[in-house]
């Protein structure tokens, strides 16, 4: 016979509460020489240990392109070792790089309250107000830094991106000039000086550095710069045209007045560019840019 679903739900909820008291009863009883189990609890000097390794593989993350799972991992290990400078600016670096910028401006601080005199913490931070567009806020960042460490062609580069972004086109070509003078190769900053030197007006030297920056690295930005310069000045048209249509088939982004203007394009080049662009000889391969770039406006 079967029993009645009420009469065997009250006797379960019996054996429960009965079951339940003599854990308690058991419990109280246990002799005093009795093992009890316990759960290893690593120490100070071991979860500091841990971060460590686990900072590392962060770092290697970074190397690796993987941002956001380094940003994970470098978070458990500023839990482990929050007084680790080292660690602060892993996981500010892997914030930044995966566009956490409020959070990598957080990290950054911390990091900075704890080794002030670091220059890259400063160089850090300067190149989030940068991201954000806040060149006012990224140059003294950057001077800071650079009184820490002068020698830093990096730096100097990005101080004159800031100062493109602030109008200021002469202190800006000085800044780009100082990092090649620390780094003869450093192509960027000599692409950079060439956008400035055309900006006012100095076409014939901005023409020579973008053949020295071609010189030391086929980039397809200082190619099409290269191709306006030169397509303005009536100056080796077959040239122009050529150097356009690789710049375009390599960098099809290039196409676009956004991204020229995000890469820090002055309205004189640009304009240079737009007016190549409309030449008969390139049609094809501008419509095919078009439909092949990617580039979108950084929200």
């Amino acid at each position: 016979m079967k029993s009645k679903p009420g009469n065997r739900h009250r006797r379960f909820r019996n054996r429960l509460i009965a079951a339940l008291f003599s854990l308690g009863t058991i419990t109280s009883i246990l002799p005093a020489g009795a093992v009890v189990p316990t759960v290893y609890v690593p120490t100070a000097d071991e979860l500091k240990g841990s971060s460590i390794g686990i900072g590392r593989t962060a770092a290697q993350l970074l190397q690796m392109g993987q941002a956001k799972e380094a940003a994970q991992l470098a978070a458990l290990a500023v839990r482990l070792d929050p007084e680790n400078e080292r660690l602060w600016s892993v996981l500010a670096e892997a914030q930044l790089r995966s566009d956490q910028l409020k959070a990598a401006s957080t990290s950054l601080a911390r990091a900075k309250a704890l080794n002030p005199t670091k220059a890259g913490l400063w160089f850090a931070e300067a190149a989030i107000a940068l991201r954000a567009e806040q060149p006012n806020s990224a140059v003294p960042l950057i001077e800071r830094g650079l009184d820490l460490d002068p020698n830093n062609p990096s730096a100097y580069f990005d101080l004159g991106n800031a100062r493109i972004m602030q109008g200021n086109l002469t202190a800006a070509l000085t800044s780009f000039e100082r990092a090649t003078a620390l780094k003869p190769d450093f192509w960027e900053a000599l692409n950079n000086q060439a956008l400035v030197l055309f900006e006012l007006g100095e076409t014939q030297e901005a023409i020579r550095r973008w053949r020295r920056v071609l010189s030391l690295e086929k980039n397809p930005e200082p190619m099409l710069a290269l191709a306006a310069a030169l397509h303005q000045s009536k100056s080796r048209p077959d040239e122009a045209v050529s150097l356009a249509m690789k710049a375009l088939a390599e960098e099809p982004n290039y196409v676009l007045v956004g991204h020229q203007t995000e890469q820090l394009w002055g309205v004189k080049i640009r304009k240079a560019a737009a007016l190549l662009l409309e030449e008969p000889e390139l049609r094809a391969g501008v419509e095919r840019a078009k439909a092949n770039a990617t580039w979108k406006k950084r929200q």
